[in-house]
């Protein structure tokens, strides 16, 4: 029976990849994607620079694909890569070319519109793989406990109990006991997690 690709560690997903398997590639891409698209996104670069940078990043995986010397840490080659493509776009960003219109239109300093070119703050790429991390676990939990989960903690408002369990078909004392469970669950999933 073939194994869903979703379900492999890092390093066995990277080498599927390099034997040519494109439901692997995919498989890597969507795994990593947010984590990726987020690095430029939280230095003030917009969606489509930030698109850019995702682009590029995944071409350079490709390109060095075969030559990764630990590909269980595949995840922080990708970041290590956003974060370089990011400060390479900033660099461009910040070369003075700004227009006399562009000049006009942010007042006295025609660079005011230009993102803050400094590194990012490892805590913040910390931050962005923990997330990810997170992210992954909630997606390897039963439905119902992710639908808990992210209802209660991840939805802006917070839908009311009674919502939550009419949404659930359960009664609303037992979103509490459910609750406990799920987070459980995750925890158990966020240790699974690499």
């Amino acid at each position: 029976m073939p194994v869903d690709p979703t379900e492999l560690a890092d390093a066995d997903l990277v080498a599927r990849c390099r034997a040519g398997e494109q439901v692997a590639w995919r498989a890597l891409v969507t795994r990593f994607q947010h984590l990726v698209y987020t690095v430029p996104r939280r230095a003030g670069l917009d969606e489509a620079a930030a698109g850019d940078v995702f682009q590029a990043t995944f071409a350079r995986l490709f390109e060095h694909l075969d030559r990764l010397q630990q590909p269980e840490r595949v995840q922080a080659w990708l970041v290590t890569t956003a974060r370089r493509e990011t400060l390479r776009l900033l660099a461009e960003r910040s070369r003075p070319h700004v227009s006399a219109a562009a000049s006009d239109d942010e007042g006295d300093d025609p660079l005011a519109a230009v993102p803050d070119p400094a590194p990012l703050p490892e805590a913040v790429l910390d931050e962005l793989q923990q997330q990810h991390r997170l992210r992954r676990a909630l997606e390897r939990l039963d439905e119902r406990s992710r639908t808990l989960l992210e209802c209660l903690f991840l939805a802006d408002p917070v839908p009311p109990y009674a919502e939550i369990a009419a949404r659930l078909q359960m009664p609303e004392g037992s979103i509490g006991p459910t609750r406990a469970r799920a987070l459980q669950k995750l925890r158990r999933a966020l240790e699974d997690e690499p």
